[in-house]
């Protein structure tokens, strides 16, 4: 199973968030981005994700200014904190891979620690902020090299959206996408009835990413 979530380091992870919330000023309530903006930039990280070098610079750009306008918003951080190991892809300096891939990592658990002590995220597109948020990370750790050390954490969180009593009313795209890199982390892990079960989902619920989850299903076939 996907490892779950757990109270061990949340003590200190609590303190440095309160103290991180004091620092950037998110003592009041933090505001969505316009939505029409938002899925501008969505969009472009889409297609950065998807392989698209060029898209990287115009994703990083476009939630870089959604951040300066909210600087409060853990989700909008976590986008530009993914954007920015997303540019390791754009450079075959290797001390530039690592800066990149490690400073996207740093804003990422910047984001993680400050959306623990704000309560009530937006959601974006339909979708509850805190959710989004780890759906993010979990997903930029689960691809950033395994030297890092990150995959654990990867998929604790990406555990913790799936167990959510929130997932089942988030939007299907979204649920979509979060099952599908879920039975993908099993095929890679081997762990083949979890495989079969999540992209089963993906196509049952059909999900915009369910012709995917056939090809995907089709690897692990009896």
């Amino acid at each position: 199973m996907i490892p779950r979530s757990s109270n061990r380091f949340f003590a200190p992870r609590a303190a440095a968030a309160l103290l991180l919330a004091a620092l950037l000023g998110a003592g009041g309530a933090v505001q969505a981005a316009p939505d029409d903006k938002f899925l501008a930039a969505f969009n472009r990280f889409k297609e950065a994700a998807a392989g698209d070098a060029d898209a990287v610079a115009g994703a990083s750009d476009a939630f870089g200014a959604l951040l300066k306008s909210e600087p409060g918003n853990p989700v909008l951080l976590a986008y530009v904190g993914a954007t920015t190991s997303m540019r390791a892809r754009t450079t075959l300096i290797p001390w530039k891979k690592l800066s990149y891939a490690e400073d996207g990592l740093a804003q990422i658990d910047k984001a993680l620690a400050l959306a623990a002590a704000t309560p009530n995220l937006p959601a974006q597109r339909g979708t509850p902020g805190a959710l989004e948020l780890k759906y993010v990370a979990a997903s930029t750790m689960l691809v950033v090299p395994g030297f890092m050390n990150r995959g654990a954490r990867g998929a604790k969180l990406l555990g913790e959206v799936l167990d959510s009593p929130a997932f089942a009313a988030a939007p299907a795209g979204f649920r979509g996408e979060v099952l599908l890199r879920a039975g993908e982390l099993a095929v890679e892990q081997k762990r083949t009835p979890e495989a079969r079960r999540y992209l089963g989902e993906v196509i049952a619920m059909g999900a915009p990413q369910t012709e995917t989850a056939k090809a995907k299903l089709r690897e692990v076939a009896p």
